[in-house]
């Protein structure tokens, strides 16, 4: 019952949220505030039932399909009927490409247009480990703010469905301080977890907490994003390793090591309005206005997921 009160609470909100005070919204959803972050810890982690693939062959974009957003990204989230993304009217050799870093090939997404790569595999039930690293750039409208990018799963639609510039799908979040965060990639995508009200953050004030009331992610709504459980990320020009654990329609979130959330009941909303379970899709490669370098990116097929433990 503890959860089906929460989700009550959410409905009773969501309607008229934006006009109350982001905090109370926030409060009103999640209850009292966490005092400190988590400590979690990874068991039970699952043996591959079969061979890992590389989905980067260190050499070439082989099996990813570039989409560019607006030539001017500043327009993206305001953009009328008149404005057209780039898609892929142009060539994207100095968007997306293949170089040298620290002594091997990596994939480069320069970050200056927005938009992503996204791989042709159509994915279920499976492990993905990458490692990730910033660049030294960032680029407008984002130059000041923390950097970002994404990895997207359970990509689905058409290119350019969300913004003109994105397909829908869940999104592991890659920011800096926020890595691991779930956000809801388009209006149609739905997925529950768990949240505590954390009043250190911007809005909409929400972090993962295991044991946590109980909220459905709603792009545009105070709940379109909930904040990884902790920042464990490394130092910018380091590099870090995340790790990706779908089976069906729920997913762990891991950087470095330290699982940062969990979603279930992943869905999208169909034309009829009703809830349909989303278990597979494509990933995508966010280039969101910061340069980042990818490595090491294999996927491997599980039956199970691991668990997040709360250490006592």
């Amino acid at each position: 019952m503890r959860i089906d009160r929460a989700l009550v609470a959410v409905a009773m909100v969501a309607a008229p949220a934006w006009a109350q005070d982001s905090k109370e919204q926030a409060r009103t959803i999640a209850g009292a505030p966490a005092a400190t972050p988590q400590r979690l810890k990874l068991t039970d982690v699952p043996v591959a039932t079969g061979k890992a693939t590389a989905l980067f062959d260190g050499r070439s974009l082989a099996g990813w399909t570039p989409w560019l957003g607006y030539a001017d990204p500043a327009i993206t989230y305001r953009a009328g009927p008149a404005d057209r993304p780039v898609g892929t009217s142009r060539d994207t050799g100095g968007d997306f490409a293949v170089k040298m870093v620290d002594g091997a090939p990596a994939l480069w997404v320069k970050g200056q247009t927005w938009g992503s790569l996204v791989h042709r595999a159509d994915l279920s039930n499976y492990h993905l480990r990458l490692q990730f690293k910033w660049g030294a750039k960032t680029w407008a409208p984002r130059a000041k703010e923390p950097r970002n990018n994404g990895l997207l799963y359970h990509t689905h639609g058409v290119p350019g469905e969300v913004f003109g510039t994105w397909q829908p799908s869940a999104e592991f979040e890659i920011m800096t301080g926020s890595t691991g965060m779930i956000v809801a990639v388009g209006p149609k995508l739905r997925g529950r977890t768990e949240v505590a009200f954390d009043p250190s953050l911007i809005a909409p004030h929400l972090r993962y907490r295991a044991g946590g009331r109980q909220v459905d992610l709603v792009n545009g709504t105070p709940t379109w994003n909930v904040e990884a459980g902790r920042d464990a990320e490394r130092p910018v020009g380091q590099w870090n390793t995340l790790d990706l654990y779908v089976v069906g329609d729920r997913a762990v979130h891991v950087v470095n090591g330290v699982p940062v959330a969990e979603i279930r009941d992943l869905a999208t909303i169909a034309p009829d309005g009703t809830r349909r379970t989303l278990t597979h899709g494509r990933i995508q490669l966010q280039s969101e206005g910061a340069e980042t370098w990818f490595r090491g990116i294999t996927v491997e097929p599980i039956a199970t997921l691991p668990k997040v433990v709360v250490v006592r």
